[in-house]
């Protein structure tokens, strides 16, 4: 089975937050730092990876994207903010 996962992308000054499911984490992040990602992403310079999570299967993912798209806007920062507190760009990382 291929990995799949969600994020939470960011903008420079954390005033706003993207979600997005992938099965390439890296190359997907890597498509919205070189702004070949979504125009809304681009569009709003979200480019920051804030949060991930992993899933051993896509419709697991899937799921996760749509239940966090329902969330509050302080929730979604609340949940990047419980692994990363100074919400760093974790793209280096991957």
């Amino acid at each position: 089975m291929q990995k799949s996962y969600i994020y939470l992308l960011s903008n420079s000054t954390r005033t706003m937050i993207y979600i997005g499911v992938t099965s390439d984490l890296k190359k997907r992040i890597t498509e919205h730092k070189t702004e070949t990602g979504s125009s809304f992403t681009r569009k709003y310079h979200l480019e920051f990876l804030i949060y991930f999570e992993e899933f051993s299967e896509i419709h697991q993912a899937i799921a996760r994207e749509k239940q966090l798209k329902n969330w509050h806007k302080e929730w979604k920062w609340d949940l990047a903010k419980s692994i990363n507190p100074d919400l760093k760009d974790l793209y280096e990382e991957l």
